[in-house]
């Protein structure tokens, strides 16, 4: 998902500084290679850059504590779900959540309506 959120937001917004925060080295590698500005992993990278970020995009995993196999810690959900920028969440059920009333579609499908939705908060 990382790589494809990168690619979708280069290709709609490609002067926006991307910041790939993985909380694996595997999906930063990942991220970076698909375009990322900068890219670090682990709960310390996450919990600083999104004190100061204009726009958080991942998974609605990224909010709940131990979701997406126990990668996100309660460090994480708590500086990702209390910080200020506006949150661009991906509806995936395979965090454990179910968000009622959204319809199931593809994850491409999803992040082209996340890029748009930051693109249209951004003004551009």
């Amino acid at each position: 998902m990382g790589k494809l959120l990168v690619e979708g937001v280069k290709a709609r917004l490609p002067q926006a500084k991307v910041f790939a925060i993985g909380t694996n080295s595997i999906a930063t590698a990942t991220m970076l290679k698909a375009g990322a500005d900068f890219g670090a992993t682990g709960d310390n990278p996450v919990i600083r850059n999104v004190m100061d970020a204009d726009a958080v995009m991942g998974p609605i995993g990224v909010v709940v504590t131990h979701a997406i196999l126990g990668e996100v810690t309660p460090a994480i959900a708590q500086a990702v779900g209390g910080c200020s920028a506006k949150k661009f969440l991906i509806p995936m059920n395979s965090c454990g959540v179910v968000v009622a009333g959204v319809k199931e579609q593809s994850l491409s499908t999803y992040v082209s309506q996340a890029v748009e939705d930051l693109a249209q908060e951004l003004g551009v």
